[in-house]
């Protein structure tokens, strides 16, 4: 089971679910996998952050991540 706690920041869950990584690109996070930003930001920001500084709809992100066989928790 994948189980994705979006309380977590993101370095923690791509180190968790390296498949996390190309998906969060396509979902609108495409300054991820440049080189360095998983290892800086990726320690503080979580996703939810992210989705709010990139202007992603929350219900529109777990929708994606679920369709990829994620389990979301903490999506509030």
């Amino acid at each position: 089971m994948k189980t994705i706690d979006l309380s977590k920041n993101v370095h923690d869950l791509c180190t968790e679910h390296p498949d996390l990584l190309p998906l969060m690109a396509e979902i609108g996070f495409s300054n991820i996998t440049k080189p360095g930003m998983l290892q800086t930001a990726g320690r503080f920001m979580t996703i939810p952050m992210g989705a709010k500084m990139k202007g992603i709809p929350m219900e529109r992100l777990v929708a994606r991540l679920q369709d990829a066989g994620f389990t979301v928790i903490d999506a509030a």
